[in-house]
């Protein structure tokens, strides 16, 4: 036996109760919801719809169906990019992203990358590469700014430069780059 919530039309709520510690929410056409008395599953019989919140301290999730909300992203998870983006420095056009917002031109091949979601400490690990416009050169992307010095790196906010391998600053006609953190 449990302790039975039941709502219909006609008789509005009725409860029976026992004192097995059992709990179950119901409809008039069955129960939608037993929750047991100690540990164990709590077994829903219908689709219901739940609002509000809840604290679940250990839970199993073999599908994830999340269309809102942090775990509707990637930075619900460990392990996958939290930011990327693919960019044309040369137009100023990102061609693809996720959890980016935008990218500042703040001069000759200095970009800052403006995360749509702020990363959760500014000790992420950006990685990235570039194609130049100059003679097909090939160049590599830098934290920092096109001063030099390192520490473009904020929870908002990535800033880098796009270098040649003959050491000069040059914008990118595309640039790519990923960001992982915990």
């Amino acid at each position: 036996m449990a302790s039975i919530i039941t709502a219909t039309v006609s008789s509005g709520l009725t409860q029976q109760a026992d004192n097995s510690g059992v709990l179950q929410l119901a409809s008039g056409t069955g129960n939608l919801v037993t929750v047991p008395s100690t540990t164990g599953t709590m077994a829903l019989t219908a689709s219901p719809t739940f609002t509000g919140t809840a604290t679940i301290p250990t839970a199993t999730v073999t599908t994830l169906n999340a269309p809102s909300g942090v775990l509707a992203t990637q930075n619900g998870m460990t392990g996958i990019a939290k930011a990327w983006v693919n960019y044309n420095g040369v137009a100023q056009t990102i061609n693809g992203s996720f959890n980016v917002s935008s990218v500042t031109y703040n001069a000759t091949a200095d970009y800052t990358i403006n995360f749509t979601t702020a990363m959760p400490n500014a000790n992420y690990c950006a990685v990235g590469n570039a194609g130049g416009t100059a003679g097909g050169q090939a160049m590599m992307v830098s934290p920092g700014a096109s001063g030099g010095g390192y520490g473009g790196q904020t929870t908002s906010s990535c800033r880098l430069t796009a270098w040649t391998w003959n050491v000069s600053l040059n914008n990118a006609s595309l640039f790519t780059l990923a960001v992982f953190s915990s």
